[in-house]
């Protein structure tokens, strides 16, 4: 395994640093001006919320570009519970994309990124109910290492103390971030963490006091320090609203596509914790380099290389740039802040000399012990002459010519992976989630985005005697026609890897109890076996292998047996060769244009579910909103499903189908929906069966979703196993299949949301659900008869139930579509 070097935590930063700055050509010189206030500054701030979008990304931009100082968001969680605007991923997956638009966000205000292990369980309505389900003592852990391995001086939550009022991990994300305001200081907390950290007290902390739905009215009686953040930096040639809408906009999956707002505007700090202050949350505190032996001298080098700042031509400040760099080398005691700056300094002056560093492969994947051609290119388009180049992958290394005066230097590296590298597996993912937390074995991996690239090497240099040294990823390039050039992480994947013609299958009648499972191989096709953990061998036939050479292919037609009752089981497939090898795992991909692609393995399981279900498998019409996987459980249920486009809303190409489904969001996102709205209302009145699923109350496409008259709310029940009443003789409880009150027992994240509400008298409402303590809502399922069809609203959250395979959730929805 290739790692890179230094701390996790530190080194992260500094990777995701020289990612953004070094592996490129330049900057304006206004930037790199810029870069060295940045330099000079050593106040840092630790802002702290729940979720990505929580972060205040305007404040966020003004710290650390108009006060220049070192910003950090520490997110509890990485969004996995959250809603999917752009596409069908949820839960883990979803956090990965969400994690990866942080870190674009990141990259436009200027902040990092910290995350605890925390996973996002979805809505919860006070902080009690959301430390039911964290361990709190790991959390308030993972906020304390935060605060001790960044250092900050102040802490700003982006909430408040009072439950109730917001989203319950809103508010644990403030309760928690003061206690551990007073505990980070204390060398008795958490002191295992004293191995790698040591104890650091913050001097204040503050709440960024708001209001999400118009302007802020500062409360009579409280002192707030206010903050002008509307400004406009000259040197980045943008608005702190420019910045924060840019950096908000980069949150796309949730929607939140943002326009910079103009003119002044204020940010507010109460401060809860922490020494009072007279005129600044930032006096009284000292250049932390005039607190360093030697660091008087560093600060005044800063001094003059900001004073006298050449910006038509910067690269004259090469030979001042490498005696700072000197100066901070021979700093001691050091800090990681110090290295920091040190790596900091490093991609500054890569920049002002224009350097391209890229290590690159001939492909996207390789698998452990696999040949891989890669090649180190080297660019230096200043006349200054860059010697001793060199990269150390595993023990050799490989020496490249001098690069000089814009002429490309390269050297071709034969790579062999190890026998034993390991998968690229993001570092959270490697273990299974219990108890709502992510299973990090490593301390020293807790807080940082993503584990660093392992494949890569120390690129090392010497200029001017001075002799630097970086780690740098292997990456794939390639060219997009209409992107243009794009880069991809160079991934490890395993030499073979199973997928399934199906997640989840249903031993029901009418149902196809087919599955195709197909053995990807990276090279040959490799001899071996396959079987299913978890079933014994009578329970399935293999009926057919088709092996496909030139696709590296093995296909197996596999029929699943019917047993004697009803059950629900999670079965593993997997792939034996005759050496015992196993493989049962799938890889899988995400990618979208605004995030890097994202390739991680999962379990390779089956969710076989025998029932005694009556499913008609006659045809279904689905119109797709923002993305949701129930026409995949249709389709397996045994339904003949079609998806409908704009062409198809005509009443007697409609009537064909037994029932159209309205996908999540649907009347958010589908502007289709907005015009053939009548289309849908003429087929119910024929005897069609027309089921919305939940829509947010803004923006709708049209605000006629039904034919009578409701409003989307934001009720919603968060414990999935909160009371159900339903009318057992209401149709859609009784036909075809009875439902039972042990159907909605093992129901996943919640029970449902957006709720509907002003309901009119003549929708009947069979389902009460009920969060404990609270009043109980009948907007969850609401459904009326007009002519001769049945038409359906619900907030049940099907999107999360089905695809998990939930029994019960599956045969209340097949009710749904029978009527």
């Amino acid at each position: 395994m290739i790692l890179l070097s230094f701390r996790y935590l530190l080194s992260y930063f500094l990777f995701f640093f020289l990612s953004t700055y070094s592996f490129g050509q330049s900057l304006p010189s206004s930037e790199l001006y810029h870069q060295l206030l940045q330099l000079r500054e050593t106040k840092r701030v630790l802002y702290v919320a729940a979720h990505p979008d929580d972060e205040n990304t305007r404040l966020i931009a003004y710290l650390a570009n108009g006060e220049h100082a070192a910003v950090a968001y520490l997110s509890l969680t990485r969004g996995d519970g959250g809603q999917n605007l752009i596409g069908k991923e949820l839960g883990i997956e979803l956090g990965q994309i969400r994690t990866q638009e942080l870190i674009k966000a990141r990259e436009i205000d200027g902040g990092k990124q910290y995350f605890t292990r925390a996973l996002d369980f979805g809505y919860s309505k006070e902080p009690t109910e959301t430390l039911q389900n964290w361990d709190k003592e790991k959390v308030l852990a993972d906020v304390v290492w935060a605060i001790r391995s960044f250092q900050p001086d102040i802490i700003i939550t982006r909430f408040n103390t009072t439950p109730g009022i917001t989203h319950g991990h809103h508010t644990t994300s403030a309760i928690l971030a003061g206690e551990a305001f007073e505990l980070a200081g204390n060398p008795t907390a958490f002191s295992d963490q004293l191995a790698f950290v040591k104890p650091w007290q913050a001097k204040r902390l503050f709440f960024n006091a708001y209001n999400f739905r118009g302007e802020f009215n500062p409360e009579v009686g409280k002192r707030y320090y206010v903050m002008e953040v509307g400004g406009y930096n000259p040197l980045l040639g943008k608005t702190y609203h420019q910045l924060a809408a840019a950096s908000r906009t980069m949150h796309k999956s949730q929607g939140f596509g943002s326009t910079a707002g103009t003119g002044n505007a204020k940010d507010y700090l109460e401060q809860v914790g922490g020494e009072a202050y007279t005129l600044s949350p930032f006096e009284d505190l000292d250049s932390r380099w005039e607190q360093l032996p030697g660091g008087k001298e560093v600060k005044r080098r800063l001094d003059e290389l900001i004073n006298t700042f050449n910006f038509s031509q910067p690269d004259q400040h090469i030979p001042q740039l490498l005696a700072l760099r000197k100066s901070i080398l021979a700093l001691h005691p050091t800090a990681d802040w110090v290295n920091e700056k040190v790596e900091k300094l490093d991609g500054l002056i890569f920049k002002v000399l224009g350097l391209k560093m890229e290590f690159l492969a001939s492909k996207e994947f390789g698998y452990p012990g696999e040949q891989v051609t890669t090649e180190l290119v080297f660019t230096n388009p200043s006349q200054k002459v860059i010697s001793a180049i060199s990269l150390k992958i595993y023990d050799k290394t490989y020496a490249c010519k001098d690069a000089a005066a814009n002429v490309p230097t390269q050297v071709a590296i034969p790579l062999k992976l190890q026998d034993d590298e390991t998968i690229s597996q993001p570092y959270w993912l490697k273990n299974p989630v219990e108890n709502a937390l992510f299973q990090v074995a490593s301390q020293e991996k807790i807080g940082i985005p993503y584990e660093l690239p392992k494949m890569g090497g120390k690129l090392s240099f010497t200029l001017e005697d001075e002799v630097f040294s970086l780690e740098i990823p292997l990456e794939y390039k390639y060219n997009d026609p209409v992107a243009g050039e794009i880069k991809e992480p160079f991934t490890v994947v395993p030499e073979a890897d199973i997928s399934l013609s199906k997640e989840a299958l249903f031993l029901v009648d009418g149902a196809d109890a087919t599955v195709s499972v197909t053995v990807n191989f990276r090279n040959t096709l490799l001899e071996g076996s396959l079987d299913f953990e978890g079933l014994t061998r009578d329970q399935y036939t293999i009926e057919g292998i088709e092996e496909l050479p030139d696709q590296k292919q093995r296909i197996y037609k596999v029929i699943f047996l019917r047993g004697e009752k009803e059950s629900h089981k999670v079965v593993q497939a997997r792939f034996t060769t005759v050496s015992g090898r196993v493989f049962d795992q799938t890889t899988q991909t995400i990618s979208y244009p605004h995030i890097p692609k994202l390739t991680y393995f999962t379990p390779t399981t089956l969710s076989l579910i025998q029932a005694d279900w009556k499913v008609s498998g006659e045809k279904v019409g689905y119109l797709v909103g923002a993305g949701d996987e129930v026409p995949e459980v249709l389709s397996a249920l045994g339904y003949d499903l079609r998806f409908l486009g704009k062409d198809d809303f005509r009443l007697d190409f409609l009537s064909q189908f037994k029932a159209i489904v309205v996908g999540i969001r649907g009347f958010n996102t589908n502007e289709d929906l907005a015009l053939y709205q009548p289309v849908l209302m003429d087929y119910v009145r024929a005897g069609g069966n027309l089921i919305l699923q939940y829509a947010t109350s803004t923006p709708l496409v049209t605000k006629t979703l039904g034919p009578y008259p409701f409003l989307i709310g934001r009720d919603r029940v968060t414990v999935e196993g909160s009371p159900a009443q339903f009318d057992a003789n209401h149709s859609l409880f009784s036909y075809p299949n009875p439902i039972k009150q042990k159907d909605f027992e093992g129901w996943v994240q919640e029970r449902g949301l957006y709720f509907a509400t002003q309901i009119d008298g003549r929708y009947q409402s069979p389902l009460t659900l009920q969060d404990p303590g609270e009043v109980a809502t009948k907007g969850a399922l609401i459904t009326t008869k007009m002519g001769d069809g049945t038409y359906v609203y619900t907030g049940l959250s099907f999107f999360r139930q089905l695809p998990a395979g939930v029994p019960g959730a599956i045969k209340l929805f097949i009710n749904l579509i029978e009527q």
